[in-house]
């Protein structure tokens, strides 16, 4: 019912900086909770970053001052800007919505942070 797909994913050095979009077949201003979610390898998933339609953010204490969740530049995204990125930060990061409809995933893509 609802489309998201993400990308910007890529292999990055320790302390760089990295912008991850996700394009929703819907409006964002239709999704009443915009999250981001990692799975770093060999863990469980893990909630980073949440957005409301009332434009309230919240993240986690591991990317808290790190990261950003926004809409993005062009119409239908939601981005996630991540800064000083550590080896920790390494996982599949997927993109997540509620709306009306129900709730929806895109396919994740993958962030490395190596040296």
């Amino acid at each position: 019912q609802v489309a998201l797909v993400e990308c910007g994913g890529e292999l990055v050095q320790p302390g760089e900086s990295l912008r991850l979009s996700c394009a929703t077949s819907r409006s964002i201003s239709s999704f009443a909770v915009l999250n981001w979610y990692r799975q770093p390898p060999g863990q469980e998933h893990e909630l980073v970053a949440t957005m409301t339609g009332g434009g309230t953010t919240n993240y986690a204490d591991s990317v808290k001052g790190r990261f950003v969740i926004s809409r993005g530049n062009r119409a239908n995204t939601v981005s996630l800007q991540m800064n000083n990125l550590k080896p920790s930060d390494t996982a599949v990061y997927y993109c997540n919505v509620r709306s009306d409809l129900g709730i929806y995933w895109g396919q994740g893509t993958q962030v490395t942070v190596s040296s």
